[in-house]
């Protein structure tokens, strides 16, 4: 018996199975996204009627498993994940009128993937965030709040991540209610999220380095910074 051989069809096998099973969940998270996203809110009065597809994509993840190796995939993955895991935080407590209403909602509560248990925190910080070092997540990342940049209504691909971070940063970042500019005072006031993960936005100089990289009209970079309060007022459909 070559047992060489066997163990290649095997390998082969599971890799024919686990490339499936990924594309069935970034179809899947595609579907979701389009069905109860709309611009930059989500329906979550619709999704707790109706929990079964979210159950469903969720539960796909104890046959998944990404690694760094191929980092798009990785990236996308756990980007859809995080979103995915802030509706299921909200629904499982809804109707509520903040995720700050729930107590422990990005640090304490354990959301199962693939297998094991994790918080939001856990997703951010060290598997996204430590691993790779962008700033642009913050601006795919959604928290459920309005003051967060707008969650879209279709899922983060590997093929396409590149494109999607551009693009979601340069919205944010042109955005007057999240970049707010008083040319005349020379004064521009942030969300604070730039003050929370100052680290990220200031590698490569100051955060008005940063954001003048997307932006259409520049800022001034020696207007004075301050932060605005943040929203965090349910990103809901009325």
């Amino acid at each position: 018996m070559n047992y060489k051989k066997i163990t290649f069809i095997l390998l082969f096998i599971t890799s024919i199975g686990w490339t499936q099973n990924i594309t069935s969940f970034f179809k899947e998270t595609d579907a979701f996204f389009k069905e109860y996203v709309q611009n930059g809110r989500v329906n979550y009065k619709a999704i707790k009627e109706n929990p079964e597809s979210l159950q469903k994509i969720l539960a796909m993840t104890n046959s998944l498993s990404v690694t760094k190796n191929d980092a798009k995939t990785y990236q996308a993955y756990w980007i859809n994940i995080y979103n995915l895991s802030v509706i299921k935080g909200i629904i499982d407590n809804y109707p509520v009128k903040s995720p700050l209403d729930i107590k422990g909602f990005f640090d304490i509560t354990k959301h199962v993937v693939g297998g094991k248990k994790i918080t939001l925190n856990d997703i951010e910080h060290t598997l996204l965030r430590k691993q790779f070092h962008d700033a642009r997540f913050h601006f795919v990342l959604v928290c459920a709040g309005l003051g967060c940049p707008p969650i879209i209504n279709e899922a983060y691909m590997p093929e396409t991540l590149e494109l999607q971070l551009e693009r979601q940063t340069r919205i944010a970042l042109n955005r007057e209610d999240f970049i707010k500019v008083n040319t005349q005072k020379r004064r521009v006031q942030l969300s604070e999220i730039m003050k929370w993960y100052k680290e990220d936005f200031t590698q490569n100089g100051n955060e008005i380095k940063f954001i003048n990289q997307y932006r259409t009209d520049k800022i001034d970079e020696k207007s004075k910074i301050s932060y605005y309060p943040y929203n965090w007022n349910l990103n809901e459909i009325e």
